[in-house]
């Protein structure tokens, strides 16, 4: 069992006893959403470990407190390069991920890219070499960039949560969230001309939205950053998905072409030297 909890990447025991955070979240939530009776008097909530805290602007992170969550996004806020982000990124404690992955996955690519690509979360091969899509999803994201002309160091590749969840499970809402500002702060650095959002999770974080990426994908939508800069956002299927669902790929196929269609458009800079 030792032998497949290090296969699987548990590689590090963070309690005595286990937590199902997906249950904490929804139970918080719920709570939250349900008004306490007017017969009794509202109860404060048992105390936990980690207390509650609503991060910006609303999802419930409630394994994160508020001082690691204020913490993130002071110092996001305050990089002003992806070497000082990264620097304060491997030193933050506030992401329990941290723990059990090997290496922190930051991204790669064009610093200045018109193209930036946000994932989910690291895999196993992504967390043994420190780089995001590197194994067989990226493999196939670079052959996806290949088709519309792009090579992979021309864009800007990085994830909402930048350590590997034990198992390849995904992402908590709370651990997003503890994640949230770096990531932000990493598009607002790029200055991309389009975000790529790779995923459901992906989508969730960055477009605070609950529809799922099959009815999102391929149309364009809008992120504004905590910094004010406002982004046409297209979000699409993730690798790994299309790798189990290979008769998909032609909405990919249709993704790519209107990602390609929209990069062929005259920016400001051009219409101004015309």
């Amino acid at each position: 069992m030792l032998a497949w909890y290090e296969q699987a990447g548990i590689s590090t025991f963070v309690g005595e006893t286990p937590r199902d955070r997906f249950a904490e979240t929804e139970a918080e939530a719920s709570r939250r959403r349900s008004p306490a009776p007017e017969s009794k008097p509202a109860q404060a909530p048992a105390p936990a470990t980690h207390p509650a805290v609503t991060a910006r602007p609303a999802p419930i992170a409630p394994d994160a407190d508020a001082s690691s969550a204020a913490d993130a996004r002071d110092q996001a806020g305050r990089a002003q390069t992806l070497g000082e982000l990264r620097e304060m990124l491997a030193a933050f404690m506030g992401c329990g991920l941290r723990q059990t992955a090997k290496n922190l996955v930051f991204g790669n690519g064009a610093e200045d890219a018109d193209v930036m690509f946000v994932g989910e979360a690291p895999g196993r091969d992504e967390d043994l070499a420190g780089e995001p899509f590197v194994g067989k999803s990226g493999q196939l994201l670079n052959r996806m960039l290949a088709t519309i002309g792009i090579e992979r160091d021309a864009v800007r590749v990085t994830n909402t949560v930048p350590w590997r969840p034990p198992g390849n499970r995904a992402p908590t809402p709370a651990e997003t969230e503890a994640c949230l500002p770096f990531t932000l702060r990493h598009i607002e650095l790029v200055r991309p001309r389009v975000v790529v959002s790779v995923g459901s999770s992906s989508v969730r974080a960055l477009l605070r939205t609950d529809e799922g990426i099959t009815r999102l994908r391929g149309r364009w939508l809008s992120l504004t950053t905590p910094g004010g800069l406002q982004l046409p956002v297209l979000p699409i299927l993730h690798p790994a998905f299309l790798l189990r669902q290979p008769t998909q790929k032609r909405l990919a196929w249709r993704d790519l072409q209107t990602l390609r269609e929209k990069l062929a458009e005259p920016t400001l800079a051009d219409q101004n030297n015309m």
